[in-house]
């Protein structure tokens, strides 16, 4: 599978591809002004806009490898915010729990340095048209 490219709003927060799980990419961000809200820990906007890349990668990685090409809309996105996010490093990466002809559901998950110990999860169902 090639990288796919990351939309202007990921690259603008400083999100990368880290890696691959299972032909999933998987998202980090490391902290900085462009994702700090109070002082020394993430805006829940950055986490949620990291949540957000991680699925849709998730999702492109997927539609890619079946050959299909489609225009993604979002139907419905719930962030659960779990923990604050602190000033170090933090990673996403989604798992479709549902693909079919025109929709998606996506479960995304976004941790620190334990992956066990995630800080926020997301449900996403995307229209594809």
């Amino acid at each position: 599978m090639s990288d796919l490219e990351l939309p202007p709003y990921a690259r603008a927060l400083g999100i990368e591809v880290s890696g691959h799980e299972d032909g999933v990419p998987v998202l980090t961000v490391g902290f900085g002004s462009s994702v700090e809200g109070r002082p020394r820990h993430y805006h829940g906007g950055a986490v949620a806009g990291l949540l957000e890349n991680a699925g849709y990668s998730a999702l492109r990685a997927r539609l890619q490898e079946e050959g299909r090409n489609a225009q993604l809309k979002p139907v419905n996105i719930t962030v659960q915010y779990l923990s604050a996010g602190k000033s170090k490093p933090s990673f996403a990466v989604g798992q479709i729990t549902r693909l079919g002809r025109r929709n998606a559901n996506i479960a995304v998950e976004a941790w620190q340095e334990d992956r066990d110990k995630p800080i926020a999860t997301a449900i996403m169902n995307i229209l594809m048209a």
